[in-house]
């Protein structure tokens, strides 16, 4: 190599090593393993203000929600959509029972989300949300955004039976 060369490589700028994906990163196209099931990401609503997403995930014709929010650790939930019906955001009880199960308001709170890929929000927009949790740990969550409800059930998921497999 050619003294010219080797000053020129010297000061070229390379690219730098891309940064793995990790699991707040991840996006629609990434795949993901929960539980030792695998799950190709379709979409995503983040909530910048709470370091939390709601992704949605699919096996096949089985779809899931991850939810992952990040303090002082990071809380993993893996739920499945359930029909339900409410009338109005201000009848919300704080105690909800279901197949003999009853279930006590654990948190309230609203955020703006940005939603990218396939989501049961198709926009952006304020989101209220209301997460529930039984005696026996199972969760229960509740969403409003633009007059529409949408009710999850679910449950908790260790950060060891979370891994990334594929980031796009």
């Amino acid at each position: 190599m050619s003294l010219f060369k080797r000053i020129t490589n010297l000061f070229a700028k390379h690219e730098p090593p891309a940064e793995e994906k990790s699991i707040l990163t991840l996006a629609p196209g990434d795949v993901v393993e929960v539980s030792m099931v695998t799950y190709q990401v379709i979409g995503k609503a983040a909530n910048a203000s709470r370091n939390a997403n709601m992704l949605t995930l699919q096996d096949g014709n089985q779809i899931r929600y991850l939810y992952i929010e990040d303090r002082e650790r990071t809380v993993y939930h893996l739920y499945h959509e359930i029909d339900g019906r409410l009338d109005s955001v201000d009848e919300v009880p704080t105690t909800i029972e279901m197949d003999d199960v009853v279930y006590h308001l654990e948190e309230q709170y609203h955020g703006r989300i940005l939603v990218v890929g396939k989501a049961p929000f198709s926009a952006s927009g304020e989101q209220y949300i209301w997460q529930f949790q039984s005696d026996q740990r199972q969760l229960l969550r509740i969403e409003w955004q633009d007059g529409r409800f949408m009710l999850y059930e679910g449950e908790t998921v260790l950060p060891a039976d979370v891994q990334v497999l594929r980031g796009s």
